[in-house]
């Protein structure tokens, strides 16, 4: 056994398996185990693994439980030291684990670590999932150095130093097993979407760092999924993102976030609306109708979890900063917003 565990979670990606886990096995296989979880798959993955790829461990979930419960269930029956959650439309580059693991390895705080990820189609710009490191806004408003919104900013080796990030992306995520499951891993309920944010903000209010390490890098297709474009990823992205507030943040901050949020959603939905976006304007709404009807259970998971004042929240306001005051890249952003 090895101490780092590669995983890849396949749901219905066997065009992506054929194409990206031959490059996995070679750029990794010395120093890591490969394990693919597939979640019930009906695309023939398991048969392509089995005949094409007897090396790579394979387990079988009984059920598409999504990303949260799918990594939960595969994780659970696996021993290392390391886990690296990697999506199946990434390619790997050579030397892509090393740099992170002797990251983790000199600080036993960190429990979890990105690298830098970069898009599969334009190799030189950084893609929408994680770029060079995570951030939120006071409003729950995600970004990244390098992505704000949907601007891609083109990779100039500008955000190339290892850094503490705010959440670090479930596309390509490295973990301490440990930590992972002291937290008791991916939360089940968000099935998709955001949860990779939740885990590192839980490990955050228990004390724990998120970083980056753009030493090493990888591509992402992206969208692999659910499209960008889709009125379900909306409605996951809204519910999600009201879910993890309203778990995470301290007392003092709760209320007043919750009512702006209240407000800047509306106008999302009316954006959708005015757009011809009729299902991601249902799509806005019925993720609040999940809060709503949801709000005694996630009271009790509130109760059970740990909340504190946290490094890494951006103060200002992401969404007024990049329409309003024209800010494309994260560095034009206040470093002095940041807590």
């Amino acid at each position: 056994m090895k101490k780092v565990a590669v995983v890849i979670l396949n749901y219905n990606g066997k065009k992506f398996l054929e194409k990206f886990l031959p490059g996995v096995l070679l750029h990794s296989h010395e120093v890591a185990d490969i394990w693919v979880a597939d979640n019930c798959s009906s695309d023939d993955s398991v048969n392509l693994l089995k005949e094409q790829f007897p090396e790579v461990h394979l387990i079988e979930n009984p059920e598409n439980g999504g990303f949260a419960t799918g990594y939960n269930q595969a994780l659970s029956q696996i021993k290392a030291e390391y886990y690296i959650l990697l999506n199946s439309d990434i390619e790997v580059t050579p030397g892509w684990v090393e740099p992170v693991i002797q990251l983790m390895d000199g600080d036993k705080s960190i429990a979890a670590c990105q690298p830098k990820i970069r898009s599969y189609f334009k190799k030189q710009d950084f893609e929408y999932a994680g770029a060079s490191g995570g951030f939120m806004d006071k409003y729950g408003y995600p970004f990244c150095r390098g992505r704000i919104f949907q601007h891609l900013e083109t990779d100039q080796q500008q955000y190339d130093d290892a850094v503490e990030v705010f959440w670090a992306t479930g596309a390509c995520l490295f973990v301490r097993a440990d930590v992972y499951h002291q937290l008791d891993g991916l939360d089940g309920d968000f099935f998709a979407h955001m949860e990779e944010i939740d885990f590192c903000w839980r490990a955050k209010n228990k004390g724990f760092k998120i970083m980056v390490c753009p030493q090493s890098v990888v591509y992402h297709i992206g969208g692999g999924t659910l499209p960008k474009s889709s009125s379900r990823k909306t409605y996951l992205n809204f519910r999600n993102n009201s879910v993890l507030l309203y778990k995470n943040l301290p007392d003092n901050r709760l209320v007043k976030t919750f009512i702006a949020r209240l407000f800047l959603d509306g106008v999302a939905a009316l954006k959708f609306l005015l757009q011809g976006g009729v299902k991601d304007f249902v799509a806005v709404i019925k993720a609040h109708m999940y809060f709503y009807s949801h709000y005694p259970a996630l009271r009790r998971k509130r109760k059970n979890l740990v909340q504190s004042e946290v490094t890494g929240l951006y103060n200002g306001n992401i969404a007024f900063d990049h329409y309003l005051w024209r800010k494309k890249k994260f560095s034009d952003l206040n470093p002095e917003e940041f807590t």
